[in-house]
């Protein structure tokens, strides 16, 4: 399991100042912790992490040389810069539940027959222990045609006794629709054009 270093944060120290100097904030929470641990991690490191692993990811996260088995809850970007502003953690229990997110993966968009994908859906929200969560729920497009629709209760995550759909099962993930033609460019530029020298012939 992948490991992310981190340090105790200084509430007296602004999160704005600590991202200029080269940190990620963020917070550790979790039943076995008393309130909230606030941290700061090297932004370099966070974003090396987030290449592989995404929101809904368990890592291990060593503060200062004490590890917790965590999941990654949040993930918070700069607007303008997209860089990485604050990651929040929880701490998992590992006889004990949590609510998380897994992402759906589609493949071979290509193979789909006669229409084009029509996507409503991005994760799937779930409850599971520690030992069952999952980041991605993938779906094969191979074979679908015009008309028709995936549910959530269609996933392979439905079908894990291990875990229990937050989202609703009947949630539209996917359709298939029509592929519509489109005008081409040169006859929506030239069509004022020719109106205007109808309306001059007429005057």
């Amino acid at each position: 399991m992948t490991t992310l270093k981190a340090e105790k944060r200084s509430m007296d120290v602004k999160a704005k100042r600590l991202r200029r100097e080269g940190f990620v904030t963020g917070n550790v929470f979790g039943h076995a912790i008393e309130g909230s641990i606030p941290v700061k991690m090297n932004a370099a490191d966070a974003e090396r992490l987030l290449k592989t692993e995404h929101k809904g990811g368990q890592i291990n996260l060593d503060i200062e040389g004490q590890v917790y088995d965590v999941l990654i809850k949040e993930i918070d970007y700069n607007a303008m810069t997209r860089k990485i502003d604050e990651i929040d953690f929880q701490a998992l229990v590992s006889d004990e539940k949590v609510t998380s997110t897994a992402e759906i993966v589609i493949l071979n968009r290509e193979a789909v027959i006669g229409g084009v994908l029509q996507e409503d859906l991005s994760e799937v929200a779930y409850r599971a222990f520690p030992s069952a969560l999952i980041e991605k729920t993938t779906l094969d497009a191979a074979g679908l045609k015009v008309g028709d629709i995936v549910h959530v209760k269609d996933l392979d995550i439905a079908k894990n006794k291990d875990i229990d759909l937050k989202t609703d099962p009947e949630s539209v993930v996917l359709s298939v629709i029509p592929v519509h033609n489109v005008v081409p460019e040169t006859e929506v530029t030239t069509a004022p054009a020719a109106a205007a020298a109808e309306e001059k012939e007429t005057k």
